[in-house]
């Protein structure tokens, strides 16, 4: 009996630690973010402190004095802005501001605890740590919440994986 007892041991051993191994290699390639990192906007040239939500889809940036230009630019449906130029400012938490103007790529319906209201969405280009992502990022007043930017699974999706215990300053 003792002879079939090590080698079961070392087959147990073998098959549980396989997952672990299956698992650290889907890990690869990935960097990992805490719930607050801090973003570079590059079409802004503005750090964000943003907020890392993974049950947001799209992520978010704080824009006011949004204005469409464009043939349709007077309409009242907002998928008829598709393609044409959004105006807006924003701001970061520390009131720095720019100004930008982008082209309307995606018109979201958003849900949301205060209901569900449609966004504009524009591309840009996202960087942290030296790394560089360009996604579709939502338009709306943020002025009334903590952080300026939040960053949506759209950002985080193929990339990136988030450690909610990371602080900013670990990096």
């Amino acid at each position: 009996m003792k002879k079939f007892a090590l080698p079961a041991v070392l087959i147990a051993a073998i098959c549980s630690a396989m997952p672990t191994f299956a698992a650290a290699k889907m890990f690869e390639g990935k960097s990992i973010v805490g719930q607050v990192e801090t973003i570079r906007v590059h079409e802004l040239d503005l750090d964000y402190k943003a907020r890392i939500d993974t049950g947001a889809k799209t992520t978010s940036i704080h824009a006011v004095d949004i204005k469409v230009t464009g043939k349709d630019s007077d309409s009242d449906n907002m998928r008829d802005h598709l393609g044409e130029t959004v105006e807006f400012t924003s701001f970061n938490e520390d009131g720095e501001e720019a100004r930008y103007k982008g082209k309307i790529v995606k018109v979201s319906k958003i849900r949301n605890a205060q209901g569900v209201e449609r966004r504009y969405a524009v591309k840009m280009d996202l960087g942290w740590n030296g790394e560089h992502k360009t996604v579709a990022v939502n338009l709306r007043d943020r002025s009334k919440l903590e952080y300026k930017l939040l960053i949506g699974r759209n950002w985080l999706e193929g990339n990136y994986l988030v450690d909610v215990e990371k602080s900013d300053e670990d990096d």
